[in-house]
């Protein structure tokens, strides 16, 4: 008999491959979108979280992961959940390092406050990728996806997107 553990770890670490499409420099194990992996007898099942209601990578996310995973059963099925909802505090520090390494402004930690008191600044200052200044501004809020806007660093003068805060 084959122990699920273990092939649970190896289902875990293969995921650690699959890349978020639009930010290709962290995985979705790092952006913390993967909700849940269940090992059966001849199955695999993983549930994503979308970051946004209608984000679009998130289907190539699903077939990306189930592609991946072909291997290690005969039926894999990557699935998108709502039961909970994504927050940037899902992203591991291994994945802000790797955002700020892309040239990606990681979103701030959320305070765990769900009080109606508790929102987020309307013009948050985000720390400059490049050269860690926060002499930065909000160039665009809309940037070319949901989760991310536009800044630019008086300091090194490099424009740069950050990874909006949920």
């Amino acid at each position: 008999m084959v122990s699920v553990v273990p092939l649970e770890q190896a289902i875990w670490a293969a995921l650690d491959d699959v890349k978020d499409p639009e930010i290709p420099q962290i995985s979705v194990v790092d952006l913390g979108v993967v909700h849940r992996v269940e090992v059966g007898p001849g199955r695999v099942r993983v549930e994503l979280l979308p970051t946004f209601i209608g984000c679009p990578a998130v289907d190539l996310m699903r077939v990306a992961v189930e592609e991946r995973l072909r291997d290690f059963a005969p039926s894999v099925e990557a699935t998108i959940t709502f039961a909970e909802p994504w927050t940037s505090d899902r992203i591991t520090e291994r994945g802000r390092r790797h955002l700020r390494e892309g040239g990606f402004a990681p979103p701030a930690r959320g305070t765990g406050d769900d009080s109606p008191s508790a929102s987020l600044p309307v013009f948050p200052v985000v720390a400059c990728p490049y050269c860690g200044s926060l002499h930065t501004t909000l160039e665009n809020a809309f940037g070319p996806t949901l989760c991310r806007a536009i800044h630019h660093c008086a300091d090194c003068r490099q424009p740069f997107e950050s990874f909006k805060t949920v």
